[in-house]
């Protein structure tokens, strides 16, 4: 789980941490668009209205374990707006800015009490026996809520006393829903070990465009190796009207207008984006199963390619014929490139997702790094039409980036906004892998694979930079109905290049040829770790039958 606490020792005096500058965007926000609910500052979840408080008071800080072993500081919401309650303390390690909310309550005047106070706290666990690097002492404590309500956040303190009845509201159990552990924030001991304590983010275990799980911006914690956690519940959006606080059309031109990502390719990239249209007019083609003699040029526009059905393997698209048509689509054209939208409501449609999905006609070989010995891979990773994605995440509240997400091949990773570099305002930045065009925050080599064996994945600043919002258009967002149309290719669900037609074991014996013996078996294991996505057998599908079109990413 990363780096425990380790014994005190006295030090000389402490180094300021990163959390201790709290993080702005580049820019001021820009003044939003008039429209309905979205960027008003509060949302009704139905009954209970909510406020995502970012002006936070520190109550207790660690400085050692966590990531980086740094420690972790616990915060409380510093002030509240009139009428609204606090529901829980934000947590966040110490090795980044401090770049954090939690949501404050208020009852919307319903015939039912929404909120209430606690009956009681229970000690979740202190900091007083912990002979650790520490500002002053740290209580954590468990809200005990009447029946018929749930806590969503625990309350921490600085004192051994039981915080006040008044200091924290629980919800109406009809507004919360199941919640997970996100990602690791702070701990000692090993999990396996009975006196560990772990803290963890949350987020809602069921996400998607459909689910209506709110964040609350609050921390789980975890008592020795006890499978229970205390906090288990978030928000729920229950409201008639619960896309009322998605950006309309003019909200949606301005965010990304705002935060469209800069996205830099490799210096040595030879495979470049383009538009869809783009790469249809020079010469891409639709063949048929049982019909491969007589392939049909495609539509600018993709119209005359079969829609909806299901990815049964009848059709399929491909580069050129010609030769030298095919090697010129192949690069692709990075002045031509268009990138497009799907803008789809999260977490109880609480934020905004733009992803921002990139086509490429060709994807390049892979290239291998086996100890200290660099290797073409080959044809291994070739495949024709390529879609990556970036993700902005945007707060419903004040239309404030909160994260990133870049895709990896099958996977990807998500980034606060404080982790990342900007360009020209609030623009992101990302940088996509030579060939494979996996996105990275930034530059430089990840191995997918262990012990210093794997593929490559190089990313670099150049003079080839994919500005996304030069050239965009809204191809989906399902809760304006008929506002957007959707283009025909964007519902062509089969394959956009065909199956690959050289054999990968042959590939792989080529590269081992030229291994010692010791480090064949061992490039073979890591080989056959990899995913599917990695050797490209199958040609890739278009975005509606990734999983993140209607789920979260990850």
């Amino acid at each position: 789980m990363g780096n425990f606490l380790s014994s005190f020792s006295p030090s000389s005096k402490r180094k300021s941490l990163p959390i201790e500058t709290s993080f702005k965007l580049p820019s001021p926000l820009p003044t939003w668009p008039p429209g309905d609910g979205f960027g008003n500052g509060s949302i009704d979840l139905g009954g209970l209205r909510v406020c995502q408080i970012s002006s936070l008071k520190k109550v207790w800080a660690t400085h050692e374990g966590g990531p980086d072993n740094l420690g972790a500081s616990f915060f409380e919401p510093s002030e509240t707006p009139q009428g609204f309650f606090m529901l829980g303390c934000y947590s966040q390690p110490n090795n980044r800015s401090l770049y954090g909310w939690v949501l404050a309550g208020k009852d919307e005047g319903t015939a039912q009490e929404i909120l209430k106070k606690p009956l009681d706290y229970t000690l979740v666990w202190s900091s007083e026996s912990l002979k650790i690097k520490q500002d002053g002492l740290g209580y954590i404590w468990l809200p005990t809520a009447p029946d018929g309500y749930t806590s969503v956040g625990l309350v921490v303190t600085n004192v051994p006393e039981k915080p006040s009845l008044e200091k924290v509201r629980c919800v109406q159990s009809d507004l919360t829903d199941q919640c997970e552990i996100d990602s690791w924030i702070w701990g000692i001991g090993k999990q396996s070990d009975p006196n560990a304590f772990n803290v963890f983010s949350l987020r809602p275990s069921n996400r998607g465009t459909q689910a209506m799980g709110v964040s609350v911006g609050t921390f789980a914690a975890q008592n020795g190796n006890a499978t229970s956690i205390s906090v288990v519940a978030c928000l729920k959006n229950v409201s008639s009207h619960n896309l009322s606080c998605m950006p309309n059309l003019n909200q949606i031109q301005a965010i990304f207008n705002a935060y469209s990502p800069r996205i830099y390719f490799h210096p040595d990239e030879e495979y470049l984006s383009s538009s869809v249209s783009w790469y249809f007019n020079n010469g891409a083609l639709l063949y048929k199963k049982g019909e491969e003699s007589n392939p049909v040029p495609i539509e600018a526009t993709g119209s005359n390619l079969p829609q909806g059905g299901s990815n049964d393997g009848s059709y399929w698209l491909d580069l050129p014929v010609d030769e030298g048509a095919k090697e010129r689509v192949k690069k692709g054209d990075l002045q031509e490139t268009e990138v497009y939208l799907h803008i789809k409501p999260m977490l109880g449609a609480t934020f905004t997702d733009i992803a921002v999905w990139i086509f490429c006609p060709f994807n390049g070989p892979a290239k291998a790094k086996v100890e200290f010995i660099n290797l073409p891979l080959g044809r291994i990773g070739e495949h024709v039409g390529d879609w990556e994605h970036v993700t902005l995440r945007v707060s419903n509240f004040n239309g404030e980036l909160r994260r990133v997400f870049f895709s990896q091949h099958s996977g990807g990773s998500w980034f606060d906004a404080s982790e990342l570099e900007f360009d020209n305002g609030n623009k992101s930045i990302g940088y996509a892998s030579l060939h494979g065009h996996a996105m990275y925050s930034k530059p430089g080599l990840v191995l997918q694979g262990s012990n210093g064996i794997g593929i490559r994945n190089d990313t670099a600043k150049s003079k080839m930079v994919l500005d996304t919002g030069t050239r965009f258009s809204i191809v989906a967002a399902e809760y304006l109905g008929t506002a957007v149309v959707e283009p025909p290719w964007l519902n062509y669900l089969r394959e956009w290049g065909p199956k690959i037609t050289y054999d990968i074991e042959d590939e792989l014996k080529k590269v081992e040829k030229v291994l010692p013996g010791k480090l064949k078996s061992a490039f073979r294991k890591i080989i056959n770790s990899l995913p599917d996505e990695v050797f490209g057998e199958e040609g890739p599908t278009g975005p509606k039958l990734k999983r993140n079109w209607i789920g979260d990413e990850i």
